[in-house]
C-alpha cells in the first residue's frame, strides 16, 4: 500500500437530512482510521426517475456522471441505508439503476462495506440482503463482516450525533476491516 490514505466514499440511501442514517454516514469520516480517509458523495435526491428515453435523448445527468467518476476514483465505497417496506429505500434502487447503465461500470471490482440502521430492532437487515442482491449484478466486491445493522438506533442517536459509544466502537472496527479488505 502507498503512503497516501485510502479514499473512501459514502452513500447515502436516505434523503431526509435529519435521518438516522444520514447521522451514522456523517460519523464514519471521524470513525475511519487513520490510514483511511471518507468523503460523502452528492445526493441521491439530485437524480430524476431512471428512464432509459431520457438517457437515450439526454444522456447521463451531470449527478450520476459526477457519482460514477467519484466511485470509480475512490479506493472503496460505503453505503449507509434505512430499510423501506422490508427491501431497499427507492431512492437508493433508483440510482443504481442510474448508476447501472455507465460503463465502465464503476462498482466493477469496487470493494463495498454496507451499514444500517433502523428504530425497530434487527436494524435494516432485510434491505442489506436485498442490496447484495443488487450489486452482484455490478460486479461488487462486498465485504461480507463484519455486518453492521444498527437496531434501535433511536436512542444511539442524540441531537444528530452518533453518541452510543459501542455503536461508534463497532463501526471502527468495520471501517478497520473495511481498510484491510480494501487493500
Amino acid at each position: 500500500m502507498s503512503d497516501s490514505k485510502q479514499q473512501f466514499v459514502v452513500l447515502t440511501g436516505s434523503l431526509r437530512k435529519a435521518s438516522f442514517n444520514a447521522v451514522i454516514a456523517n460519523s464514519l469520516a471521524q470513525l475511519a482510521p487513520a490510514n483511511s480517509k471518507v468523503t460523502q458523495l452528492g445526493s441521491i435526491g439530485d437524480f430524476p426517475l431512471y428512464n432509459q428515453d431520457l438517457q437515450e435523448e439526454q444522456g447521463f445527468p451531470d449527478a450520476v456522471t459526477e457519482m460514477a467518476k467519484a466511485i470509480a476514483a475512490a479506493d472503496g465505497v460505503i453505503i449507509v441505508s434505512p430499510e423501506y417496506n422490508y427491501s431497499v429505500p427507492g431512492v437508493l434502487k433508483n440510482a443504481l439503476d442510474w448508476l447501472s447503465r455507465v460503463s465502465p461500470q464503476p462498482f466493477a471490482g469496487k470493494p463495498v462495506m454496507i451499514t444500517s440502521a433502523s428504530p425497530g430492532g434487527i436494524g435494516g437487515a432485510r434491505m442489506q440482503y436485498h442490496l447484495r442482491q443488487i450489486l452482484v449484478f455490478f460486479d461488487a466486491k462486498v465485504m461480507n463482516k463484519p455486518e453492521a445493522m444498527i437496531g434501535q438506533v433511536a436512542s444511539k442517536v442524540v441531537d444528530g450525533q452518533l453518541v452510543d459509544e459501542p455503536t461508534r466502537e463497532f463501526l471502527q472496527k468495520q471501517l478497520l476491516s473495511f481498510s484491510v479488505f480494501a487493500s
